[in-house]
C-alpha cells in the first residue's frame, strides 16, 4: 500500500438524475461532449488527471492547489450558463495509491466539499486556500466549519471565486485603491440586550456605506462581512483571503439616550493602526457616524475628496429618533411573523412624521402593506403600496430599497404580475448589488417563472446577507427541489429548519416560521413530526390564510387529502392574485392531478 500528499478534485452535475429523466438521451449525450471538449481537456492541461468517473462525476488528481483551483474555475466559468452546470470541491490530503485508482480521506473530504458548493461553484478546504491566496486571481469566502457524513473532524470550508467575477465597479475600485482594501467586521452588540443587535446591525452597515463612497478604498461588500458576525475571527487568515490591507471592528452600546462606539483598525499581519472610543448622546449619532468613516480614512492615510465628505455627511434622514425606528421596523420586517406587519406600518408612519423625506420608511411601509394586500387583510390596499413606493422613489431615485420597494409592490399586489417587478429589480441591483429586499423578490418571480437557479441565486444571495431572514432560507429548499439538486435541497432545509427552530424559541406562533418549519420537516423525512407541528399551528394561528396555505404545500408532499382539505376552506377566500401564484408555485406540482384540486382549480380559477 502506497501513501501521498495529492490535491484531489470532485465535480459532480446538478440535477442530473432530474436531467436524465427529462431527457436521458440528450443529457448523456451533452455530458459526454462535455467530457471531450471542456472537463478532460483543461484537467491535462494543468497536469491533472481523471482517475475515476461515476456517472456524472468525476475525481481528478493534480500536482499542486494552484493547478487544481485554476481548472476548477475555468472548467466552470466554460459551463457559465448551460443546461450542465457542476458543483466542485478540492481537498490537499493525504491518499492511499492502488494501481491508477486512489482511496481515503483526502478523496472523502474533496467529495463532502463538493456537496458544500455552490451551484456552478467551487468549495476548497483551508489547507487549500492557504496553498492557493494571493498566488492566483481569485477571492475566498469563509463558510465556516461543517461537520461532514463520516469524517470524525469538523472541516473548515472556504467558498472560490474568481476576481474577474466581481461587478467591474470592484475591479476598478481594486485598482485605484493600490491595494488599500478594508472589511468592517459586523460591530457586537454590547448592550446586554439580545433585541438591541438590530442597532449595532445598522451601526455596521452605514459605516460599510460610507466607507464605499471613498474613491481610494476598497471595501467589502455588507454580503462578505456579515458571513464573519458572531464568529471568532483570525485577522491574518481573513485579510489573506479577502486581500485586505486592514480590517475594522468594533462594538456597540446603547443605554438610554446614549451611545457608546468603540472601533478598531488592524492591518494584514494583525497589528493596531488605530483606536478610538465614543461616548455621545443618542442625538448625535449621525454626525458620530461621519466621525468614524473620517478617522478610519486618516488613519489609512487616504485623501477624502470634498464630494466624498459631502456624500458620506448625506443622510436620508437627520432624525435620529426616525433612524432608530427605522432599523427596529426593518428588522422585524426580516425576521417577524406576519402578525407584526401593522406594527412596522405604525413604525413607518411615526418615522414619516417625525421627517416626511425619509424615503428607506416610505419604501419600507410599502412593503409592508403590499403583505398585508396580499393576504386580504382589511383596510390595507396595493394602490396605496404602490404610491407609497412610487413617493420613496422620488425622494430617493438612487436608493436601492425604493426600487426594490417598487418591484415589491408592483409584482406582489392583488393581482400578482411578477413580471411587471423586473424592471425595478434590475435597477436596484444596478445601484446596491447586495440589496436584500431585492434579491428576495427577484427570487420570487425567478420562483414564478420556473427559473430555479436564478431564485436560487437570489435567495442564496439574500440568506448570506440576512442570515436570521426566514423566507429566503426556506423558499430555497423549494428551488433546490425544482432542479433536484439532493444535496442542495438536504443543505438548504437544514439551514432553514435551524432558521426556523431560532425564531421559535423567542416566538413559539411565529406563523411565518411554522409554515417553512413544518415544510422542512417534511424535506427532511420527519413526517409524523410534520404532522404533529401542523396540528399545532393550526392551533396556534386558525385564521391565517397564509399559515394555512404553507402548512397545506407541506403535506402535499405526504398526504394529498390532508392537503386538499386544508385548501379547500381557504381558497375562496384568497385573493384573485393569489391563485396566480398557485398555478406556478411548484410545492403543489404532488397533488395537480388529485380530483378534489382540479376541482378547486375549476371553482376558483386565476385570473387571466
Amino acid at each position: 500500500m502506497q501513501r501521498k500528499l495529492t490535491v484531489i478534485l470532485s465535480a459532480d452535475v446538478v440535477g442530473y438524475s432530474a436531467l436524465m429523466e427529462r431527457d436521458e438521451a440528450g443529457t448523456l449525450t451533452r455530458l459526454q461532449e462535455n467530457r471531450k471538449t471542456v472537463f478532460d481537456p483543461r484537467v491535462a492541461a494543468h497536469g491533472g488527471r481523471v482517475f475515476k468517473l461515476m456517472g456524472d462525476g468525476a475525481l481528478a488528481e493534480f500536482p499542486s492547489a494552484v493547478a487544481a483551483v485554476t481548472c476548477a474555475l475555468e472548467i466552470q466559468s466554460a459551463m457559465a450558463g448551460g443546461e450542465l452546470q457542476y458543483r466542485m470541491g478540492i481537498n490537499l490530503g493525504d491518499v492511499i495509491v492502488e494501481g491508477d485508482d486512489i482511496y481515503g480521506d483526502g478523496v472523502n473530504v474533496a467529495a463532502r466539499l463538493q456537496a458544500l458548493a455552490p451551484i456552478g461553484g467551487v468549495a476548497v478546504s483551508r489547507n487549500v486556500s492557504e496553498q492557493v491566496s494571493g498566488k492566483i486571481a481569485a477571492m475566498f469566502e469563509d463558510l465556516g466549519d461543517h461537520t461532514v457524513k463520516n469524517i470524525e473532524r469538523p472541516v473548515h470550508v472556504f467558498a472560490v471565486k474568481p476576481q474577474t467575477a466581481a461587478p467591474a465597479h470592484t475591479a476598478s475600485a481594486q485598482e485605484r485603491t493600490q491595494n488599500v482594501a478594508i472589511c468592517v467586521l459586523p460591530f457586537a452588540n454590547m448592550s446586554g440586550d439580545a433585541e438591541q443587535e438590530y442597532f449595532s446591525d445598522g451601526i455596521s452597515e452605514d459605516i460599510i456605506t460610507d466607507l464605499s463612497k471613498v474613491s481610494a478604498l476598497w471595501v467589502a461588500a455588507r454580503n462578505t462581512s456579515f458571513t464573519f458576525k458572531g464568529k471568532s475571527v483570525d485577522v491574518p487568515q481573513v485579510a489573506r483571503q479577502l486581500k485586505l490591507s486592514h480590517v475594522l471592528e468594533g462594538s456597540v452600546r446603547k443605554a438610554g439616550g446614549r451611545v457608546r462606539i468603540t472601533a478598531q483598525l488592524i492591518d494584514a499581519s494583525g497589528g493596531h493602526v488605530w483606536a478610538e472610543r465614543w461616548d455621545r448622546d443618542l442625538n448625535d449619532i449621525f454626525a458620530l457616524q461621519d466621525e468614524i468613516s473620517e478617522a478610519i480614512v486618516k488613519a489609512l492615510k487616504l485623501k477624502l475628496l470634498p464630494e466624498e465628505k459631502q456624500a458620506i455627511e448625506r443622510r436620508d434622514t437627520q432624525s435620529a429618533e426616525a433612524y432608530e425606528l427605522f432599523l427596529l421596523a426593518r428588522q422585524f420586517e426580516r425576521t417577524g411573523s406576519e402578525r407584526v406587519k401593522p406594527l412596522i406600518v405604525r413604525i413607518c408612519d411615526r418615522c414619516i412624521e417625525l421627517d416626511p423625506g425619509f424615503a428607506r420608511a416610505y419604501a419600507l411601509k410599502a412593503m409592508a402593506v403590499v403583505e398585508m394586500t396580499q393576504r386580504g387583510v382589511a383596510g390595507y390596499n396595493a394602490e396605496d403600496a404602490v404610491a407609497t413606493a412610487r413617493r420613496a422613489v422620488e425622494l430617493a431615485p438612487h436608493l436601492a430599497e425604493a426600487h426594490a420597494a417598487l418591484a415589491e409592490t408592483l409584482g406582489r399586489g392583488t393581482d400578482l404580475n411578477l413580471a411587471a417587478a423586473l424592471p425595478s429589480i434590475e435597477t436596484a441591483l444596478k445601484l446596491d448589488p447586495d440589496c436584500y429586499e431585492a434579491h428576495l423578490c427577484g427570487g420570487f418571480v425567478a420562483i414564478a417563472g420556473r427559473r430555479y437557479h436564478d431564485a436560487i441565486r437570489h435567495f442564496e444571495t439574500a440568506c448570506a446577507i440576512e442570515p436570521n431572514a426566514f423566507r429566503p432560507a426556506g423558499m430555497v429548499v423549494q428551488a433546490y427541489e425544482a432542479v433536484g439538486d439532493v444535496e442542495g435541497f438536504r443543505a438548504a432545509s437544514l439551514r432553514a429548519k435551524q432558521c426556523c427552530e431560532r425564531l421559535l424559541r423567542v416566538e413559539p406562533d411565529h406563523s411565518g416560521a411554522l409554515g417553512f418549519f413544518v415544510n422542512t420537516l417534511v424535506d427532511l423525512g420527519e413526517h409524523e413530526r410534520a404532522r404533529e407541528w401542523c396540528k399545532r399551528a393550526v392551533l396556534f394561528d386558525p385564521d391565517n390564510v397564509r399559515l394555512q396555505y404553507n402548512l397545506a404545500c407541506a403535506m402535499a408532499q405526504v398526504d394529498a387529502d390532508l392537503a386538499c382539505a386544508m385548501l379547500e376552506p381557504i381558497i375562496p377566500k384568497i385573493p384573485s392574485g393569489w391563485r396566480r401564484w398557485i398555478e406556478v408555485d411548484n410545492s403543489l406540482d404532488p397533488i395537480r392531478n388529485h380530483p378534489r384540486f382540479q376541482a378547486l382549480q375549476a371553482a376558483y380559477p386565476p385570473p387571466p
